[in-house]
């Protein structure tokens, strides 16, 4: 189990460094020459086809990611779940809250309110990464936990707040999908490929549903079976989809979502209340309900771990990026205020990231026996 972790941890984080060079390259890209170029393919059939399409992908491995920790992982036992699931749900409420305090003002905004909710578990484990000898495995481990299920949580936002009336034809046809990946279970099938074609079916049908289509990849995810060890369906697509998701989608995602013109920049309180609610509201809210948890003996730290790097790893759950672009891609398909998503979550993420670097870059660095290796 151990080696599963260290191999989980290693790839996260390869692919959030290269995920920081792909915005880094989009951000050039959007203010050089090239930025007609890149305006028309981020704006074009690619963009509708990753958003839709190849990010059911990411959430497909998102809910492998899930039922294997509650199956087997750290969410597997209550007292390990305690602290992130606390923690997580301090580090959506709080967010939320302080978006909507800062947002209220401008007409239309609070329905954004979930964007600065989820943390990016890429990035932030790539951040850690960095940090050597400094980051000790405990939190990483406390950190990767709560990323998961921050990504729980915003799949349960994006099915109940972010999806249209749906159109019951074509969500009964999507019906059969779920149905089918029903009995494959059932039956428990061990063969990948009639998963996935059952999941096909159903994200091709949820498309004109008005829920969202990625969703599919979540309910496949789910209903796949997580017995079979290393050889199990669960473990086995989880294996071979991380690295063209890690080093694929993710970077092509951000790519084309992340690119914003200087020119483009506004700091009106739409962005500040992103950024606000990514920077301020992640790091109070997980402090505060961690703090609360421990001191009420509902949950533990983890070993070895105290207070200061536990409030570095706080700060870099405001590292929302890949789940913040997308929910602020729901709440506001339209072009000017999808720039000023992307101002208020690049700020507030890049914001946290330095700061829970400099946090964390402060304490002693731990002797070599203990150090985890990405």
């Amino acid at each position: 189990m151990l080696s599963l972790i260290q191999d989980f941890l290693r790839k996260e984080s390869a692919g959030g460094l290269i995920l920081m060079a792909a915005a880094g390259l989009a951000l050039i890209a959007a203010n050089s020459p090239l930025s007609p170029a890149y305006i028309a393919l981020s704006s074009g059939w690619l963009r509708h086809a990753t958003d839709d399409g190849l990010m059911a992908l990411f959430f497909l491995l998102v809910s492998l990611e899930i039922k294997r920790e509650l199956r087997g992982g750290e969410l597997s036992h209550p007292a390990q779940a305690a602290l992130p699931l606390l923690a997580a749900l301090g580090g959506m409420m709080v967010p939320a809250g302080v978006y909507a305090l800062v947002a209220k003002g401008e007409p239309g905004a609070l329905s954004g309110w979930a964007i600065p909710s989820a943390t990016d578990i890429a990035f932030s484990l790539a951040v850690l990464s960095l940090l050597g000898r400094r980051a000790p495995e405990g939190l990483k481990l406390f950190l990767t936990a709560l990323a998961i299920i921050d990504d729980l949580g915003a799949i349960l936002i994006i099915a109940l707040f972010y999806s249209q009336p749906p159109l019951w034809t074509a969500l009964g046809m999507a019906g059969l999908g779920v149905a089918a990946l029903l009995v494959l279970n059932r039956c428990n099938v061990r063969a990948v490929w009639p998963y996935l074609l059952a999941g096909l079916w159903l994200w091709g049908w949820l498309l004109p549903s008005g829920i969202h289509a990625t969703l599919g990849g979540v309910v496949t995810g789910l209903l796949m079976p997580a017995d079979g060890g290393e050889k199990g369906p669960l473990a086995r697509t989880e294996r071979g989809l991380h690295p063209f998701v890690a080093y694929g989608v993710l970077p092509l995602f951000a790519f084309l979502n992340a690119g914003l013109s200087l020119g483009d920049v506004r700091m009106g309180l739409l962005p500040l209340g992103v950024a606000a609610g990514l920077f301020m509201g992640k790091q109070v809210g997980v402090m505060g309900f961690s703090w609360a948890a421990v001191r009420l003996r509902l949950a533990r730290l983890p070993e070895g771990i105290g207070w200061k790097s536990f409030y570095g790893a706080a700060v870099l759950t405001g590292i929302g990026f890949t789940m913040s672009l997308f929910i602020g891609g729901l709440a506001f398909p339209d072009a000017s205020r999808a720039a000023e998503v992307r101002s208020g979550v690049l700020l507030g993420s890049l914001a946290s990231a330095l700061w829970g670097a400099l946090v964390l870059g402060a304490l002693p660095r731990l002797a070599k026996s203990d150090e985890v290796k990405l």
